[in-house]
């Protein structure tokens, strides 16, 4: 019998939950749901960025309490909307990642290689959606928590971002894909739940 990728029963915060599903490999899962409804509360929770949380979440058959929790926030990496940037150039968010794969990927969402040396500070949101999705795979997380990642993009762009997301699902890679746009979701999903009350529908 083929372990399930990612195994989730009775997570929960004082926030919201509980949560219980599972995830296979190379699965898309979309949550869709309200503004404020607990989505990325949900995320957080599944990347161990929460304190206080009670439940299990099983990577690959091994549990979340084995793991320390820089470890496992590499294997299950939450990107957030407008995620965070702790250097001032690029290419030193890349360090240690194969630069030749990061380049292919830069022209898979319509970036040039320059794009490694451009300052932070002078990168519009669009650009800084895509780069952050780089920073992601170029880590090959087990698990991806996209958390409405292509908000600031345009239709070409966006189909181009799903294109990515899509060739590392086909290598493994599952997703848990926040997004507010029903024909995104069509795209994208192979299963969809709804968020409602700070708890899943359908789950």
């Amino acid at each position: 019998m083929r372990i399930p990728r990612l195994v989730v029963h009775e997570l929960s915060s004082r926030r919201a939950g509980p949560f219980s599903f599972q995830l296979g490999a190379g699965e898309c899962l979309v949550v869709m749901g309200k503004s404020g409804s607990g989505k990325t509360v949900l995320l957080r929770l599944l990347a161990d960025l929460d304190a206080s949380s009670s439940g299990t979440v099983v990577l690959d058959g091994t549990s979340r309490a084995s793991w320390p929790a820089p470890a496992w926030r590499r294997k299950v990496v939450y990107q957030a909307a407008e995620p965070a940037w702790w250097a001032p150039v690029v290419r030193m968010h890349f360090d240690g990642c194969d630069l030749a794969r990061v380049e292919l990927m830069l022209a898979a969402v319509g970036l040039p290689p320059s794009m490694l040396d451009a300052e932070v500070i002078h990168l519009s949101t669009g650009e800084r959606q895509r780069l952050a999705l780089l920073r992601s795979l170029a880590r090959n997380p087990s698990v991806l928590l996209l958390d409405e990642p292509t908000a600031a993009l345009d239709r070409e762009t966006t189909l181009a971002y799903e294109d990515l997301v899509r060739q590392q699902l086909q290598q493994g890679m599952a997703a848990i894909w926040v997004t507010h746009s029903h024909e995104q979701a069509t795209r994208v999903a192979h299963r969809q739940l709804e968020m409602a009350n700070r708890s899943l529908e359908g789950q």
